[in-house]
């Protein structure tokens, strides 16, 4: 049986953190050791964005690790680990943070995210309204900007569709203007509404 099934199987096809039962993917536990059951989850894609520090964390939503930690499930109690480690400021976290138990193996592999040693926050790419950008949005560029290495000029009110993400920099985008794909700061573009299209 395949990993995928065997998720689909032990979950009851639904998140085996929060219980949705809405578009669901298999998560490969980072710094397992192997790439089986016991070291992936079967998540939502509400839980899995916020664990990928792709969206905002949401503590009301995580109150489900209330009852995800006491399942026998090594990578769920990781990720729960994890998740309740960046909750930490929350009291109802500690006290689940507390009843935990993980033995010196697990925990070991709970601790190499580094969530224990970092806050909450998340580094989005925003534009200069804070809003959060995805990729494939369309943008405005609130600024004329040169392009360097090229005669090109980038024009205020310029519309740029279909952006991309910078992977490793929340200040930059990718964008492609006049045939060209060129690296835009975040602080000079403003996310057009799907009204505006």
């Amino acid at each position: 049986m395949k990993t995928e099934e065997q998720l689909f199987t032990r979950s009851n096809n639904q998140c085996e953190l929060c219980k949705s039962v809405n578009e669901l993917s298999v998560y490969e536990v980072p710094y397992a050791q192997y790439n089986d059951a016991d070291h992936c989850v079967l998540l939502c894609n509400n839980c899995l964005a916020q664990i990928e520090k792709k969206a905002e964390l949401d503590n009301e939503h995580w109150h489900c690790l209330s009852e995800a930690i006491w399942s026998e499930v090594p990578a769920i109690q990781v990720v729960s680990w994890r998740m309740l480690n960046r909750l930490r400021n929350e009291s109802w976290a500690m006290d689940n943070l507390d009843m935990l138990y993980l033995d010196d193996e697990k925990l070991a592999w709970a601790k190499a995210a580094g969530d224990h040693e970092n806050d909450a926050a998340v580094d989005l790419h925003r534009d200069c309204n804070g809003q959060q950008l995805q990729s494939g949005d369309t943008v405005v560029l609130i600024k004329s900007l040169d392009v360097k290495g090229s005669t090109l000029n980038a024009k205020m009110g310029t519309v740029v569709k279909n952006i991309r993400l910078v992977e490793d920099n929340t200040e930059q985008i990718e964008g492609r203007i006049e045939g060209q794909v060129i690296v835009i700061l975040t602080k000079y573009v403003r996310k057009q509404n799907n009204k505006e299209d």
